[in-house]
């Protein structure tokens, strides 16, 4: 059993390695890039991976000569020339994001039909970049992203917010750009890949934009400022149709059929469940567990030795309690593990495959068929731990947290569930 909990821990962590090299800017920015202009190359971007980017960018292009700025969140930055680097925070956003976004803008101002204008897209780009519109303050924006995070609402509904009280996203950062031809480089966080989602789509068209908001202010309650209510459920101007050349440069299906590919050649059968897999954390744990259960005791819906593979972004819905420490994916785990409640030979690894799982130092963890015994050898209960929203202490104790640092890339969360 101890040589099989090893041998699954190995092939876990070798398998979200897999699913992060495949989107390694590195690896992937310089085959998509385009054509050089006649004029002059700007280089934006913003969002998690948007400094790795930059950089990969100038090794492509080591002898044109170009110019820019891109943000990213702190801690994600790295050496760059010619391409300057901003850091401001992340999931709620700081005076750092609000001046970088001003830097953007200014820097594709004033351009002509023969410049091209390089944007560098990544998830976290929302928070990252951001220009509160008119009638907003950033103190109110940041007040509206922290009542989002807390309210549970699916990441699409999340963006769907922050392009209204944008003055960057939405396709904004495109028009200020014309008559420049704006190519776009996007990493993609979210299911289906969606452009307007990714970063909240700052050089692609909103045809959303006039959409009713009405339940979601409902939802984000009294404390949404006055400001940002009034906006939310104002008809807003629509924006121009624009054509978007837009190019998607690494997925969460491409990193989990990686993972997959992975899986093949050491002789485990890959089952790729999707890359939508979302909800509440703690009721997709149960849900899983129970796909894990079936598989190893019917092999239904594949038969062992196998890996379930999924992507997607869960949420967690704090309510009135005080939370401790955790993520979404220590959060998965830990339902997981109390559905499984032991299960022989079932191991999961659910981790962020941008490093951080929230807003911890971990990108998430694994269980074993005897996390809970360990755990409540250790004095702790996990039922209550769970209650409280506090996975990440937990898995941190039995020392079963993943720590990798930032990846500097991000294609959402990677699920992994081994069935002997």
């Amino acid at each position: 059993m101890r040589d099989l909990n090893l041998s699954a821990r190995d092939l876990l962590l070798q398998l979200f390695a897999a699913a992060v090299d495949s989107a390694d800017p590195a690896q992937t920015v310089a085959r998509h890039l385009p054509e050089l202009p006649r004029g002059r190359v700007v280089v934006v971007g913003a969002g998690k991976s948007a400094a790795a980017m930059a950089r990969a960018v100038e090794m492509a292009w080591p002898d044109v000569d170009l110019s820019g700025v891109v943000v990213t969140r702190y801690g994600h930055a790295v050496p760059t020339e010619r391409i300057e680097v901003i850091e401001a925070a992340h999931p709620v956003p700081d005076a750092n994001g609000a001046m970088a976004a001003k830097r953007i803008l200014q820097a594709v101002s004033g351009l002509g039909p023969d410049d091209l204008v390089l944007a560098l897209i990544s998830g976290g780009g929302s928070a990252l970049m951001t220009a509160p519109a008119p009638g907003l303050t950033l103190e109110e924006k940041m007040q509206v992203n922290r009542l989002l995070l807390a309210s549970g609402a699916p990441i699409s509904v999340m963006n769907r917010v922050r392009r209204r009280l944008s003055a960057v996203k939405g396709g904004r950062l495109a028009l200020a750009a014309a008559p420049a031809r704006v190519v776009t480089l996007a990493i993609s966080d979210v299911p289906g890949d969606d452009p307007l989602a990714i970063a909240s789509g700052p050089t692609v068209h909103d045809p959303d934009g006039g959409a009713d908001l009405s339940d979601i202010v409902d939802q984000l309650g009294p404390d949404l400022p006055v400001a940002a209510r009034k906006l939310l459920l104002a008809k807003p101007k629509p924006i121009p149709a624009f054509a978007a050349d837009y190019r998607l440069i690494s997925t969460p299906q491409m990193a989990l059929e990686a993972a997959a590919k992975l899986a093949h050649a050491a002789g485990i059968t890959p089952l790729i469940l999707g890359d939508a897999v979302e909800g509440e954390a703690s009721t997709t744990g149960q849900v899983m567990a129970g796909i894990a259960r079936s598989a190893a005791l019917h092999g239904h819906p594949v038969a062992g030795p196998a890996v379930l593979l999924s992507g997607g972004e869960t949420t967690v819905s704090i309510g009135d309690v005080k939370p401790g420490r955790g993520g979404r994916n220590t959060e998965f785990l830990l339902s997981m593990a109390l559905a499984l409640d032991g299960q022989t030979g079932i191991h999961a690894l659910a981790c962020d495959t941008d490093g951080i799982d929230g807003t911890e130092d971990a990108a998430g963890a694994i269980i074993t068929p005897d996390t809970l015994t360990r755990a409540r050898a250790a004095g702790l209960d996990p039922r209550a731990i769970l209650r409280g929203h506090d996975s990440y202490s937990l898995f941190d104790r039995i020392g079963d947290l993943v720590r990798t640092g930032p990846t500097l890339t991000n294609v959402n969360d990677f699920r992994a569930v081994f069935i002997p």
